[in-house]
């Protein structure tokens, strides 16, 4: 082994924490983020560890590893961690666990788990700090700009937002009928994909694009729905796509109501909806039943016609991303483990 790399254990390099249980501190106005592991929750009105740290599922999706440097709080699901900085830079073991399968060390049974005393003994390959900073100032380059693309995005969905409360809501015209979702929309239950083979379309969970297999299972515009899980993460697309068998996937039943019905179902609070008992879950006849106002076909045209050029710019700034993201994936494990060396 090279010299500049050294062997460590998990516990040498940072101390691992539990997350807490979120409801006593859940605040709205908040700009503390509340953090599981399909992302981001909500807000807490105080924080539960206020350095950068790597955060690792603990219960549930075990393999996910997130990296955070502003003040949060996290769930109980989660492990949060207290970083070695004379070690190892927090984002580099970020980068570093992300190479790593760490479903492998799954000791649970009917719900995946992820012991401490396993994860403490978990060896991990480390260079010298001046080596890991050289490979974060490659990787982090990359990352920088998937993060502005993201920004970018979240401007504009918001002006959607605004587009849609004025239309649909502030203006809404009294002749418009009520009905329900059912009538605008046909609910499909996605399919395992484990079988398939790779390929260029994306397969969608709950927490985005997993993986990308050999054929579609749907090829027009849809509105992906959670099924089991976290319930509110809503994904609108526009693609040729695969959906896991925990998302619902939706046909559109009249012209120009996909966007509609994207950011009419995302406003909705579907956890409050909740069927399950253990796990959050959904149903076909909730989401069914949901009643709604539904716009003449003037309205849609419009503001389909507002929104597209909008979408279009998001859907450009996410394959820029892609392409990023895959860079990054490529490059990550050869400057991980010293096979691409940095001066």
């Amino acid at each position: 082994m090279n010299k500049d790399w050294q062997e460590y254990k998990f516990r040498e390099l940072a101390e691992i924490c539990y997350g807490k249980n979120q409801k006593s501190v859940i605040c709205p106005k908040s700009d503390i983020p509340i953090l599981g592991t399909g992302g981001l929750l909500g807000y807490a009105t105080q924080y539960l560890y206020n350095k950068p740290s790597v955060l690792i599922g603990r219960k549930g999706t075990i393999s996910k590893v997130q990296y955070i440097e502003k003040p949060f709080w996290t769930v109980d699901t989660l492990f949060y961690t207290k970083i070695n900085k004379d070690l190892v830079y927090p984002h580099f073991l970020y980068y570093l666990l992300s190479t790593i399968d760490l479903s492998q060390y799954n000791e649970g049974t009917s719900i995946p788990s992820l012991r401490t005393e396993t994860l403490n003994n978990i060896q991990l390959s480390v260079p010298s700090l001046s080596i890991q900073k050289a490979i974060l100032n490659k990787l982090e380059y990359i990352d920088k700009e998937i993060q502005v693309n993201t920004q970018i995005n979240d401007n504009l969905t918001q002006q959607v937002n605004a587009i849609y409360e004025y239309m649909f809501i502030t203006n809404a015209n009294p002749s418009w009928k009520t009905g329900k979702l059912s009538d605008i929309v046909t609910v499909r239950y996605g399919k395992d994909h484990k079988k398939l083979a790779d390929g260029t379309y994306p397969v969608y969970g709950s927490g985005g694009i997993m993986r990308y297999v050999e054929r579609p299972l749907y090829n027009k515009e849809s509105v992906l729905i959670p099924r089991k899980g976290t319930l509110n993460n809503v994904i609108y697309v526009n693609q040729p796509f695969w959906s896991v068998d925990t998302m619902f996937y939706t046909e559109m039943r009249i012209p120009n109501v996909a966007k509609f019905v994207f950011n009419y179902v995302k406003t909705k609070n579907l956890s409050a909806l909740n069927a399950g008992s253990a796990v959050p879950s959904m149903t076909t006849d909730i989401l069914n039943a949901m009643e709604l106002v539904i716009p003449s076909k003037s309205a849609l045209e419009k503001f389909e016609e507002v929104v597209s050029p909008l979408y279009k710019e998001m859907q450009k700034n996410n394959r820029q991303s892609e392409i990023l993201g895959k860079l990054r994936d490529v490059l990550l494990p050869r400057l991980i483990s010293g096979e691409i060396v940095i001066p």
